[in-house]
C-alpha cells in the first residue's frame, strides 16, 4: 500500500456528504475518541474535525486477536491519525486481564454478555484517561457499525463515564446523516485493510464456522482492503 494520497480528503469526491456542524456535550471543547480501528473511526474523526473539535484518539483493545491482526488494526489507525495531524494515544495490549474477565462468556453470542464486558472493559480505561489528562467528554467509534447494538455500547460508555464527577459519555449516533456511508467511502479512499470479524478470539471461531458452513474459506488475515474488494450496503434504514 505504498501509492497512498499524501493528504486526506475528507470530502470523497465519490460522496456528496454533509454532516451539520456538532457540539459536544456540555459545549467542551475537547473530546477523547475511543476508536476501534481507522474504518470505524475515519467518519468520526472527520466529522470532528469539520466541527472543529479539540480530538485526541484513544486506541485500547486488548480483545484483538491474534497479536498480528492487532498490530495490523492499530499500526493502521496510528498511520490516519498522523496522517490526520490528529493525536493518538496506543494503550497498552492487556490481553491477559481481558482472557481473565471474559472466563465463562466464552459461547455468548455476538451482542451478549461477553460484548458487554469487552465494552466495559475498554471503556473504564478511556475513562481513566480521561480523567487524568482532564478530558470531561469521551466517545466511540464502535457505534457507527451496523454489526454493533448501539444501546449496548452507549450503556457501557456511561457506566464507565459515571465513575468520574462531571464526566459525559457522548452518545451521538454517529451512524445517521450519512455517516455509515461515508465510512465505506473514507476507508475505500484510503484502501484500509477490510476486517472479516469484529475482533477477538470467539468472533474469529464463530465467523469461520459460518463460513466452513456456507462453503467458503478461513479467514485469511491482511489480505483484504476496501479499495480492491467493492462493499455493497444498504444505508436506507440509517438515513435520517
Amino acid at each position: 500500500m505504498e501509492n497512498r494520497k499524501e493528504k486526506i480528503d475528507f470530502q470523497s469526491s465519490n460522496f456528496d456528504f454533509r454532516r451539520l456542524k456538532l457540539t459536544p456535550p456540555n459545549s467542551e471543547k475537547r473530546v477523547l475518541l475511543h476508536s476501534c480501528c481507522a474504518p470505524c473511526s475515519c467518519d468520526v474523526m472527520a466529522t470532528m474535525v469539520e466541527s472543529g473539535i479539540d480530538l485526541t484518539i484513544f486506541f485500547h483493545n486488548p480483545n484483538i486477536h491474534p497479536r498480528e491482526e492487532y498490530e495490523i488494526r492499530k499500526e493502521e489507525n496510528i498511520r490516519f491519525a498522523q496522517k490526520s495531524a490528529i493525536p493518538i494515544i496506543d494503550a497498552d495490549y492487556d490481553r491477559e486481564n481481558w482472557f481473565a474477565r471474559v472466563k465463562g462468556l466464552e459461547l455468548e453470542p455476538e451482542r451478549g454478555k461477553r460484548c458487554t464486558m469487552c465494552f466495559d472493559m475498554r471503556f473504564e480505561r478511556t475513562a481513566l484517561y480521561a480523567h487524568e489528562h482532564g478530558f470531561k467528554v469521551f466517545t466511540s467509534s464502535l457505534g457507527i457499525t451496523r454489526w454493533k447494538n448501539m444501546d449496548q455500547v452507549n450503556e457501557c460508555g456511561m457506566r464507565a463515564a459515571s465513575r468520574y464527577s462531571g464526566m459525559v459519555y457522548w452518545t451521538y449516533n454517529w451512524r445517521k446523516m450519512g455517516g455509515s456511508q461515508r465510512m465505506y467511502e473514507l476507508s475505500k479512499q484510503e484502501e484500509f485493510y477490510q476486517q472479516e470479524y469484529c475482533g477477538c478470539v470467539y468472533s474469529l471461531r464463530d465467523t469461520n464456522a459460518w463460513r466452513f458452513k456456507n462453503g467458503k474459506g478461513k479467514i485469511v488475515r491482511g489480505e483484504r482492503f476496501y479499495a480492491e474488494n467493492p462493499v455493497n450496503v444498504d444505508f436506507s434504514a440509517e438515513k435520517i
